[in-house]
């Protein structure tokens, strides 16, 4: 049976304006709530879509606003069994107990099936390789907690039960976790210490397969750049940089977005600043590391460290994964051409 909670919209303690849209405010309310906590604005309004949240009794849409005083009603399916096909693809595992599991994900490896897509994802090999995942996240991704893009490696915790699944959820809803990325990008920036941005993402207004910080009614990303290494020929312009991201949000393309907004798009990636091969960014890169890019799964993006209290144990835990050989390739490549 799905459960039901009943709670009563008190605005004047969530800090927001009266009149407030329903999924805005609904998600805040749940994240203090014990057993709704977990919920992510995404999920909220899908339960509204699906018709398991009633204010005074009816359903609602995302976009409607909620009074002081109303009664809302929360029902929460059971979770739906797993129907997916285990596959024995390779993962390399960073840690595992009984639990949670940390891999280090491959390039080119979808984290979770959708309905278009059944087979071939990570998900499919953790149900080959660990049997017991978290059921909370749905038939369509068990165990998943957390997403990186198909084509960006690294580290990722994966969830065993549900207990679990929802300890390491309201770690990232609070962004009580410690996340650092590896990024090669054209160019180098002119800044040489610690840059912060902070703007909302949301999708792209023009194109909205892309995600954009100009938007108005996006999500707050903040985003940490460190520069690491310079690469360029002897007495020219350096044509690339190795740059890490310290991530205090964890939006969809964040890194990637942030870094284009700033002027350093990464390498390879086939959606955010991708250079013709007439311009300038292209022409200067050296041949070697041309061909290295050609041979990249997608962008040059790695998920290098994860950091978190176990959400049981409550011991911190740090874990490094190693880069994939395509993403050590174009390293090496830039740093044989390089001077500095």
């Amino acid at each position: 049976m799905p459960k039901k909670f009943a709670l009563t919209a008190d605005l004047s303690s969530q800090d927001v304006d009266f009149g407030l849209r329903a999924d805005r405010y609904l998600t805040a309310l749940f994240s203090e709530q014990e057993g709704l906590d977990h919920l992510s604005r995404s999920q909220v309004q899908r339960l509204i879509e699906n018709g398991g949240i009633l204010i005074d009794s009816r359903p609602i849409r995302a976009k409607d606003p909620v009074a002081t005083g109303a009664m809302i009603e929360v029902f929460l399916p059971d979770p739906v069994g797993i129907e997916l096909k285990p596959e024995n693809i390779p993962v390399p595992l960073l840690y595992e107990d009984e639990h949670l599991v940390v891999v280090n994900k491959p390039p080119g490896l979808t984290v979770h099936p959708s309905e278009t897509q059944k087979e071939h994802t990570l998900v499919n090999a953790l149900l080959y390789h660990i049997k017991d995942l978290s059921g909370i996240g749905g038939k369509l991704r068990p165990g998943i907690v957390h997403r990186i893009d198909k084509d960006t490696s690294g580290a990722l915790v994966i969830s065993k039960h549900d207990e679990a699944h929802l300890g390491l959820s309201k770690l990232f809803a609070k962004h009580d976790i410690r996340r650092k990325y590896w990024a090669i990008c054209y160019g180098s920036p002119r800044w040489h210490e610690r840059q912060t941005v902070k703007t909302l993402i949301g999708r792209s207004p023009s194109d909205r397969k892309k995600m954009s910080v100009n938007v108005t009614d996006g999500r707050e990303a903040i985003s940490h750049f460190e520069l690491e290494r310079e690469f360029a020929v002897p007495s020219k312009t350096p044509f690339g940089s190795l740059i890490e991201a310290a991530l205090e949000t964890g939006r969809t393309h964040q890194v990637r977005v942030h870094l284009n907004h700033l002027g350093y798009s990464i390498m390879g990636d086939p959606v955010y600043g991708t250079p013709a091969s007439s311009q300038p960014k292209w022409k200067n890169l050296p041949k070697l590391v041309q061909a290295a890019i050609e041979e990249l799964p997608g962008q040059a993006l790695h998920a290098r460290v994860l950091g978190f209290k176990h959400p049981i144990t409550g011991k911190e835990m740090c874990f490094e994964a190693p880069p994939f050989e395509a993403f050590n390739t174009l390293l090496t490549s830039c740093l044989r051409h390089s001077s500095t």
